[in-house]
């Protein structure tokens, strides 16, 4: 059985398909965002709505059960809520910080595509993702 399978057997049919239809608005969504943190002016608003994806989208897979979406997500949580703490209005996302979200982004997207194709396992984690981006800010 597929991931997708057992949750439609866990799960009212219409949590599930609109939980699939957020998750891929805002996994979608996350890249133009992403790339945009290297603009002082975007900066803030975007790490705060970058952090909102993740967050819910945590909050979703966990009422869910769907363990290893809400450990990735609760660990890119905890490295924006980081920057949010740091962040000033005169700051801009570093190189390492973009490229560490764009890669969880894509980790996120074939987690989503896993799901809504049914495998009976999410990817195995990009072991790239495993190095924490040191500088986060831009000089």
């Amino acid at each position: 059985m597929g991931i997708l399978t057992q949750l439609e057997t866990d799960y009212e049919v219409e949590i599930v398909d609109e939980f699939l239809t957020h998750f891929g608005v805002m996994s979608t969504s996350l890249e133009p965002l992403i790339i945009d943190l290297g603009k002082k002016e975007l900066f803030e608003g975007n790490i705060n709505e970058i952090f909102r994806i993740f967050h819910n989208i945590k909050s979703a897979s966990g009422f869910l059960h769907i363990e290893p979406l809400t450990k990735f997500t609760k660990l890119c949580e905890d490295v924006l809520e980081d920057v949010r703490m740091q962040t000033t209005q005169d700051k801009s996302a570093s190189d390492e910080l973009i490229d560490w979200l764009l890669l969880a982004s894509d980790e996120l997207e074939l987690y989503r595509r896993d799901i809504e194709s049914d495998s009976i396992y999410l990817h195995p984690f990009n072991p790239a993702l495993i190095r924490m981006p040191r500088e986060l800010f831009a000089e």
